[in-house]
C-alpha cells in the first residue's frame, strides 16, 4: 500500500509467504511509476537488492551458493529485470514486522485477510473493515537445552544447518562497552540472520562467545530469535575478563540452547590457550555449514581464519565490515 494512495491484497490458493512477499513487490513496481522507497519487513526480498544477491545469482546462472536453483526464480527474474530498467528510482528499506510500524501493520493485516478469506480488493486511502493481526510465531529451538551436567561434549553435532559467527575482538569493535560500531555490526548481523532463517526456519548459530564478533553473534541471535549454541574451547574462559563483562558472558551462556565445551581443563599459559582456541576454530570448521566473519580486512589473524573456513566451504563464508 502506498501512505494515502492506492492499496491492494491478493489471494492464490498454491502459495507460500515468500512468493506472496515477492509478488506484493512485483506488481507495486509495476503498477508505480517514478521513484518508489519499498519498505518491508521481508529481508528475503530486501537484502537481495541492498547486499546484491541477484548479481551473484544471474553470474551463476540462476544457482544460489550452495549450487542449486534459486528458488521463486518465475517471480524474482521479472523482478530483478524490473529493477535494473529502473535501479536509480528504487530504494529497499526493511523494518521489523509486529512492532508498531503503521503501513506496516496494515500491510499484516490485509494480508491475513485475503489468505482468510480467498478475495483480493483493492482502494485508495486507509482500507475500511481491516481483520485480525497475524500471529507471531518464533523460530523453534533446533537444539536440547542443557544437559543435567550443564555443558555437552564435542561429540555435540547440529542436525540442521549451523552458521559460525566469529571475528574481530575489541578495541577493534570500538572498545569493550557499547558502542556506535558494535550496535552497527550486531543490527546488520540481525537482519542476515532474520533473511537466512526464512530459508532455513531450522538454522542454528554457532558462537565461541569471545568479546568482540562472537558476543555480538550471540546477541543478534537472540534479537532474531534464532537458537544459539556456545562452543567453549575449556572451562571458565572469561574468568580473567573484568566483572561486568563476565556478567555479560553468564547471562548469554545461560541463554544458549546449548553448550558444547570442548576440553576439560584450564590451560596453563597463553600458549597453551591459544592452541585450544586453535583446536576450538577447527572443530567449528567441520561442523558449520556456514560462516559469517565480521572482519576489517585489515587484523592478520581473521584473515587466515577466514583462509582456513574458505577452504571447508568455499562459498558459504560472508564478511561483515564493521
Amino acid at each position: 500500500m502506498v501512505p494515502d494512495g492506492p492499496w491492494a491484497n491478493g489471494f492464490d490458493a498454491a502459495t507460500t509467504n515468500q512468493r506472496m512477499e515477492l509478488m506484493a513487490v512485483l506488481d507495486a513496481l509495476r503498477t508505480i511509476e517514478g521513484p518508489v522507497e519499498v519498505i518491508s519487513d521481508s529481508t528475503y526480498v530486501v537484502n537481495c537488492f541492498r547486499d546484491s544477491w541477484w548479481k551473484a545469482w544471474l553470474s551463476r546462472g540462476w544457482k544460489n551458493s550452495k549450487k542449486e536453483p534459486v528458488a521463486n526464480r518465475d517471480i524474482w527474474e521479472p523482478l530483478i529485470d524490473l529493477y535494473r530498467e529502473r535501479e536509480d528510482q528504487i530504494d529497499f528499506t526493511w523494518v521489523k514486522g509486529h512492532a508498531g510500524d503503521e503501513y506496516n501493520d496494515i500491510a499484516d493485516r490485509l494480508a491475513v485477510e485475503a489468505a482468510h478469506t480467498g478475495v483480493g480488493r483493492h482502494g485508495v486511502g486507509l482500507p475500511d473493515d481491516l481483520g485480525p493481526p497475524d500471529e507471531i510465531s518464533t523460530v523453534p529451538s533446533a537444539v536440547p537445552k542443557l544437559g543435567p551436567d550443564g555443558v555437552f561434549s564435542s561429540a555435540w553435532k547440529p542436525t540442521g544447518p549451523a552458521v559460525l559467527i566469529t571475528g574481530i575482538q575489541p578495541p577493534l569493535l570500538g572498545g569493550y562497552d557499547a558502542n556506535p560500531v558494535a550496535e552497527g555490526v550486531r543490527r546488520r548481523l540481525t537482519e542476515i540472520l532474520l533473511a537466512k532463517a526464512e530459508l532455513e526456519p531450522d538454522l542454528v548459530v554457532l558462537t565461541g562467545l569471545r568479546l568482540g564478533a562472537e558476543t555480538i553473534g550471540a546477541e543478534a541471535s537472540a534479537e532474531a530469535e534464532l537458537p544459539y549454541v556456545a562452543v567453549l574451547p575449556f572451562p571458565d574462559p572469561e574468568i580473567k575478563w573484568p566483572a561486568a563483562t563476565q556478567q555479560r558472558f553468564r547471562e548469554l551462556l545461560s541463554d544458549a540452547s546449548a553448550v558444547v565445551r570442548l576440553e576439560n581443563k584450564v590451560p596453563a599459559d597463553n600458549r597453551a590457550a591459544g592452541q585450544a582456541l586453535d583446536r576450538r576454530n577447527g572443530w567449528l570448521r567441520k561442523v558449520a555449514t556456514e560462516a559469517i566473519v565480521v572482519w576489517d580486512h585489515d587484523e592478520p589473524r581473521i584473515g587466515t581464519l577466514i583462509k582456513s573456513l574458505e577452504r571447508s566451504m568455499p562459498d558459504d563464508v560472508w564478511i561483515v565490515s564493521p
